[in-house]
């Protein structure tokens, strides 16, 4: 079955998070392989799309305090509408439920045809950060619920982020599609790696974050934790890959911690092979973000052979067996600081992590799409059987 597919979302490239990763490599392989795909997002000014696929924006305008995010205004661009009235679609799907996913969801009632919604995020705790009250952040939330109660098929990404949204209050039927990652596994780079990690005495051991620089990653957790490996005589090397609105005050707490040395701030980093060379550079990625709900990061860092570092059940640690395929701490500084010294202690067992993170944790996205093409199918001759069963009553 040819799949003619709408992708919407609320961020897409030069905006590079997680969400806008996972809708980039669905339409690519999609087009590839299954049919034709378009993905609706907001306006960029100055940026010129060059996909395999088409990229369809709407107007926008910068949302405050959170650059480079934009809140798209989609009823308010009719040169937009008019472009969507002459798309066809079998199906969409909508990874968020502001501006994308409610264009998303008017579009499939009015045409009649399936939408499915996947969740990506923590929306309770983004909305705590922004207005700094509970109520208001819950009920915020609810009306984040109320979007999913209204679509046809709700998916996510692991068992943990199920249990987020039955948190939320969702009571219906969610369908676990895990997300994959566009850098492949060489064992033989990986084995050749393993000569790098032994150190002469008195190198530093390298350490990486790659994400957001926000403080809901809990980044803050990473450096005191660091300050207390370096008091503890440990040499290395930590290197900050990415950009966010808290990275001023990020900086900040570095020279406030006397870490201005061992910490290196990079910035965003688009080339992808430019990235997977830090991975593979790196003895230890260092992940303990509690609000991710599926950590891309993690996954690109095994197919480097880099074992991660993550908060005991997070989300991020799903499916993660501690000392086997990474490793975990609690959420503290000090159990933190000792599971770093524990890894870099021994270098063949680290080097072992690695190997074993690379073979059970990494799935390509190819093989993620082949799997969402069969359920886009069956969810489309789903309704279509349902809305003939319904005409002809």
């Amino acid at each position: 079955m040819e799949l003619n597919i709408g992708q919407f979302n609320d961020s897409f490239p030069p905006i590079t998070d997680g969400v806008a990763n996972v809708v980039r490599n669905y339409s690519y392989w999609l087009e590839q392989k299954y049919g034709s795909c378009c993905v609706v997002t907001p306006y960029v000014p100055k940026y010129r799309d060059r996909e395999d696929f088409d990229v369809l924006r709407y107007v926008s305008v910068p949302v405050p305090g959170r650059h480079p995010y934009r809140a798209g205004l989609p009823y308010l661009d009719p040169m937009v509408r008019h472009k969507l009235r002459r798309l066809r679609f079998d199906l969409v799907h909508a990874h968020c439920p502001f501006s994308a996913g409610q264009l998303a969801l008017r579009l499939a009632r009015r045409r009649d045809i399936p939408i499915v919604a996947t969740f990506h995020s923590k929306y309770y705790d983004d909305f705590l950060d922004a207005v700094k009250s509970k109520t208001a952040a819950w009920l915020l939330t609810q009306r984040v619920m109320d979007f999913y109660n209204h679509v046809d098929a709700v998916w996510t990404v692991n068992k943990s982020t199920v249990e987020t949204l039955r948190e939320y209050g969702y009571r219906g039927l969610v369908d676990i599609v895990p997300n994959g990652t566009d850098m492949e596994v060489d064992f033989d780079e990986i084995e050749a790696k393993r000569k790098k990690m032994v150190l002469p005495s008195g190198k530093p051991f390298q350490f990486l974050f790659v994400g957001q620089h926000v403080w809901h990653k809990n980044i803050r957790l990473i450096f005191e934790a660091l300050k207390q490996v370096k008091d503890w005589g440990i040499p290395f090397q930590m290197t900050m890959v990415g950009d966010g609105k808290s990275m001023d005050e990020i900086r900040q707490l570095a020279v406030d911690l006397d870490l201005g040395r061992e910490i290196s701030f990079t910035g965003r980093i688009n080339d992808r092979q430019v990235l997977k060379e830090i991975y593979i550079r790196s003895h230890l990625f260092l992940f303990p973000s509690v609000y991710d709900t599926f950590s891309l990061v993690v996954r690109e860092a095994a197919v480097a052979g880099c074992p991660s570092l993550v908060i005991k059940n997070s989300n991020a640690a799903e499916n993660i067996v501690d000392g086997y395929n990474g490793m975990l701490a609690e959420n503290s500084c000090l159990s933190y600081a000792e599971a770093i010294r524990s890894a870099v202690s021994d270098t063949g067992r680290l080097y072992g992590i690695g190997l074993n993170a690379a073979k059970t944790l990494v799935r390509s996205w190819e093989s993620v799409i082949d799997e969402v093409a069969v359920r886009y199918s069956d969810i489309i001759k789903d309704y279509r059987a349902a809305q003939g069963r319904l005409a002809s009553r």
